[in-house]
């Protein structure tokens, strides 16, 4: 799985959160420390002590470049990578906002690249990546981005790189539409006469319990809400007001996401 990268090395540009949660996925599954070159001016403790090759002279022509420091510090870092452009190294993007035309721009237009988009679960090895390669990367190429990013979670293939935006959105920001449902739900428990300690317990195990069986079980989202909807009930009187057609959970989702995915394209762009 890894043999290419044994041979001929791989550079992480940019080891924070993602980059370490994809370094200690990879050290677990067996890639050898000594085949990765990390470039970062502020390792962490933990990165400092893994054996990785940090801020070395780099390979002559790694199997791949994954890309994983902020967007904003793309202009200074990604220039020094040109050596590898135009070549068969293949560039991995795990950096948001940065489409693979810049990438072509800076590195010469024969470059492989995939742009990918992480989520932030992939801390807890949970996380969902969409991904996107050019017309210079093979399935071989593909293959071995989806068993490096599998490490922090599932994958998916992106039919075009227009998606990215609706990714970003969905999955990308996500995450913290969850978070605030937790948030509201938390709140809407004091109101009831629940200690806010309680609530949040509750809230939290609830919408984490929820995901994993919508996840895990074999029947769809919708038969699952069917299934815990009693006629008449307490799920009922609730879903009433959530699902309403004007002010309830569709119509405000369906007009977050399409804030996100706008917003996603004004940066992009």
């Amino acid at each position: 799985m890894f043999d290419t990268i044994k041979t001929r090395g791989l550079v992480l540009l940019g080891c924070g959160k993602m980059g370490s949660a994809m370094l200690e996925g990879w050290l677990k599954q067996g890639l050898p420390a000594a085949s990765v070159w990390v470039k970062d001016p502020r390792p962490s403790d933990w990165v400092n002590a893994q054996g990785v090759r940090l801020n070395e002279n780099l390979p002559e022509n790694p199997a791949l470049v994954l890309v994983a420091v902020k967007p904003q510090m793309m202009e200074e870092a990604l220039p020094v990578l040109k050596t590898y452009g135009n070549g068969d190294t293949i560039f991995l993007s795990v950096a948001a906002g940065t489409t693979i035309g810049h990438y072509e721009d800076t590195l010469g237009a024969q470059t492989p690249v995939i742009r990918s988009i992480p989520n932030t679960p992939a801390a807890i090895g949970r996380g969902i990546t969409g991904l996107i390669g050019n017309a210079h990367v093979g399935e071989g190429a593909m293959q071995l981005a989806e068993t490096l990013l599998s490490a922090i979670g599932q994958t998916v293939r992106l039919d075009n790189e227009g998606q990215m935006d609706a990714v970003t959105a969905m999955s990308g920001s996500g995450p913290a539409y969850v978070f605030h449902l937790i948030e509201a739900m938390a709140a809407a428990g004091v109101t009831q006469g629940l200690s806010p300690e309680l609530s949040m317990t509750l809230a939290k195990a609830t919408v984490g319990g929820a995901g994993q069986l919508a996840e895990d079980s074999s029947e769809t989202p919708t038969q699952l809400r069917i299934n815990v909807t009693s006629p008449n009930g307490t799920t009922q009187a609730a879903l009433e007001v959530l699902m309403d057609e004007t002010k309830g959970f569709p119509t405000l989702m369906r007009d977050a996401v399409d804030a996100a995915t706008r917003r996603s394209k004004e940066l992009g762009a």
